[in-house]
């Protein structure tokens, strides 16, 4: 493609002080901060999608920080100090993605969040109603509430669910639309000079002495900083990070007359997922039934996935509701044995900001900005 580049296209389309591999919500909020914070910065954002080809614009959209069975297990991992931290950075990088669109922006309705348990897991729902208080406690100076996680038994017979015998509530988790929000986000960072440049593949990083070169399906840019918020992706330039990729398998419903659900909801310990949109059910998960064959950055679906949401839909969400499905689709999500994401510097001018765990729309914001300010104090 390089010899079909004019003069003004390589010097205007081609170069940049910054490069932002990755046009979802972590690069759109580095580029961001980036021009915020320096105004006279030149920034090209590089996508290799048409859309953004991870899961920025594929998730369920949960504006959520965590339900009981999931703050369990995270509390095993990094202790309580370590998740107070976390959840504060989930529930703040909510608020800021609130403020910056602004909440029609981003379809933010909050109808509570809500987690499921059958008969069979009564021990399991047990132990999480023992640990109300205790997560009540944990996050109440985070979010100014003192009792945000509830029992909700009786709210089972409203919803219309089949075989649950308890019902946990988080009266604080929410919803929005993710396809909103990125296309305001996508206004917003245009508004600022900020070049998002689609169908642009980066196939190779190439450091020299004075600039850093990208190798790309449109031919090469350059740049004097490269910041790669690729999530799962960035195995291909930097395999030695500890990232894993985890396809999420997504069913939607057609819509249903008179549906009676409302909310967000957590079922098997957060693997399953579900929501109303525009009266319809969305549906997500499933990847713990085969972690190995969804630990993959190709998106697609797989039988076994599939008949596991429907049969969910079937027996226990919609057991005595006729329904039909409109379409599936997948999205690719980056996790590690840590729950913090990778925000660094790899390399001397390349810097990273990756591995989301699932909670893109949560720390999106926050990542996107701690990047940002990285790049801005190397200026």
């Amino acid at each position: 493609m390089a010899h079909h580049q004019s003069y003004w296209e390589k010097q205007n389309f081609f170069t940049a002080d910054v490069i932002i591999v990755g046009s979802g919500i972590v690069g759109l909020n580095a580029a961001l901060t980036i021009k915020q914070g320096s105004p006279n910065t030149s920034v090209i954002v590089l996508e290799r999608g048409f859309l953004p080809n991870g899961a920025s614009t594929k998730n369920a959209g949960f504006a959520c920080f965590g339900s009981i069975s999931e703050l369990i297990e995270q509390e095993k991992i990094c202790g309580t100090d370590g998740l107070h931290e976390l959840i504060s950075k989930r529930w703040s990088g909510l608020l800021k993605l609130r403020a910056l669109l602004g909440d029609e922006k981003i379809c933010y309705e909050n109808y509570g969040g809500y987690e499921l348990f059958r008969p069979a897991e009564n021990s399991l729902a047990e132990e999480c109603v023992l640990k109300l208080s205790h997560f009540n406690a944990l996050i109440a100076d985070i979010v100014s509430e003192k009792e945000v996680y509830s029992v909700a038994n009786d709210q089972i017979p409203s919803f219309g669910f089949k075989n649950i015998s308890t019902l946990l509530k988080n009266k604080l988790e929410a919803q929005i639309n993710p396809g909103k929000m990125m296309k305001n986000l996508l206004a917003k960072v245009n508004g600022l000079g900020v070049l998002v440049l689609n169908s642009c593949e980066v196939n190779k990083i190439n450091e020299e002495e004075t600039q850093i070169v990208l190798e790309t399906s449109q031919g090469n840019f350059k740049c004097k900083k490269v910041v790669l918020t690729t999530n799962a992706f960035i195995n291909q330039f930097y395999p030695m990070l500890n990232v894993v990729p985890g396809r999420g398998q997504v069913i939607i419903t057609k819509p249903i007359p008179n549906l009676r659900l409302k909310g967000t909801f957590h079922y098997d310990k957060g693997f399953y997922y579900f929501r109303n949109v525009d009266d319809r059910i969305l549906l997500g998960g499933g990847r713990n039934l085969d972690f190995k064959s969804e630990e993959t950055t190709a998106f697609g679906e797989t039988d076994k996935v599939q008949a596991a949401l429907l049969k969910l839909l079937q027996t226990i969400i919609l057991p005595d509701t006729p329904f039909e499905l409109e379409q599936t689709w997948s999205g690719i999500m980056a996790f590690g044995d840590k729950l913090h994401p990778i925000i660094e510097e790899i390399n001397p001018n390349i810097f990273c900001a990756v591995r989301c765990n699932g909670m893109g729309i949560a720390i999106g914001s926050n990542t996107g900005q701690e990047v940002g300010e990285l790049v801005l104090k190397d200026l």
